[in-house]
């Protein structure tokens, strides 16, 4: 489906890790086989964002072979200054093409004013062009990344004769409280699961209100607005 605010764009970087929570128990990390929907959501946040927005990604293309590299890392114990010994294995050469789009969020009426989508949607697409506002990550802060625009499926990808791939039950995201979708999730931070196949090289996500969730804790939602001196409505086409 289309959208007349989609934003597609390609993300590059040496290193990835999308961690399977399961895999850190005990200090290790094992990344994914491709990236979580909640990571390419946090790519596109350091890209632009704004309280008034929800981005829902709509797919993620594979373009290079997956690969893995594990490091010996020895990350600082939280309860004294000793180092200990970890296994770290991340994704290498990594190279996605990613299709989204964005809703008003619904659950901050407050910020009714700002629900601008022409001026957000330019605005998002040129801070594609320059890289985005803040720094890109692929999934961890060591792994650096780079945004550029791209047309979503221009390009040879390396399995795009593959019909099908199931990496099986997959962690989605995070819903907190902001952007409480029902009932169940309103004033909750909740976790979202779902079944991730890949068809010729593209990951289809199904949106959050259609995963399995779960509840983790109750959450209050924080406020922003001109009163809190913490938020300020677009005026013009003006890029900060």
């Amino acid at each position: 489906m289309e959208h007349r605010n989609s934003v597609e764009f390609e993300v590059t970087g040496k290193y990835g890790m999308f961690a399977d929570p399961v895999t850190r128990v005990g200090g290790e990390k094992f990344s994914y086989q491709v990236p979580t929907y909640e990571a390419l959501k946090g790519i596109l946040h350091s890209v632009y964002w704004k309280p008034t927005l929800i981005w829902i990604i709509d797919s993620v293309r594979v373009m290079n072979p997956i690969q893995t590299e594990t490091k010996g890392i020895r990350p600082i114990k939280y309860y004294n200054n000793k180092n200990d010994l970890s296994y770290y294995t991340y994704l290498k050469e990594c190279r996605y093409q990613v299709k989204a789009h964005f809703i008003m969020n619904k659950n901050r009426p407050e910020l009714k004013e700002d629900r601008n989508e022409h001026k957000h949607h330019n605005i998002a697409r040129r801070m594609i062009e320059r890289g985005g506002r803040r720094d890109i990550f692929l999934g961890a802060r060591e792994c650096q990344g780079y945004v550029k625009p791209c047309v979503f499926g221009q390009g040879e990808g390396f399995y795009d004769d593959i019909p099908e791939i199931n990496f099986g039950t997959m962690y989605h995201g995070i819903t907190y409280s902001d952007e409480a979708y029902s009932e169940e999730t309103r004033g909750k931070m909740s976790v979202r699961f779902w079944q991730a196949v890949m068809n010729n090289g593209v990951i289809a996500f199904i949106p959050p209100w259609k995963c399995i969730h779960r509840p983790v804790r109750e959450m209050n939602i924080k406020k922003f607005g001109v009163k809190q001196e913490n938020f300020s409505v677009i005026q013009e086409e003006e890029v900060m």
